[in-house]
């Protein structure tokens, strides 16, 4: 559980809650989410679960370990979806990914100069 406390700020901050907007969505209190916040306690996997509900991603994103760490429920889903797509419609989706990332690189390279 390294740096939990960032991601919990990160993603309370996405959703423009207070630290007592958080501590009421998970029954808990606004001292405890400080703490959290700065890691000086970790929550129990019981709030773990709570958090990943109350901000919609997955426990393996809140821990930032695991196969989906890096994704959040939506992309997860979506990936799901994209897995009964015929090959064919696979390909376009991969060749419209790979441009706009190609594109993305560009612009960061460019920028950078």
């Amino acid at each position: 559980m390294l740096h939990i406390g960032y991601k919990i700020i990160e993603l309370r901050k996405n959703k423009n809650w207070s630290q007592e907007d958080l501590a009421k969505e998970i029954a808990s209190s606004r001292i405890m989410i400080g703490k959290y916040e700065r890691d000086e306690n970790a929550p129990s996997m019981e709030v773990i679960v709570k958090l990943a509900k109350a901000f919609n991603v997955s426990i393996d994103y809140m821990l930032g370990e695991g196969l989906n760490a890096s994704y959040d429920k939506e992309m997860i889903h979506r990936l799901e979806e994209m897995e009964s797509l015929p090959r064919d419609e696979k390909i376009k989706i991969f060749d419209y990914m790979d441009m706009v990332v190609r594109d993305n690189k560009a612009r960061q390279a460019y920028a950078t100069r």
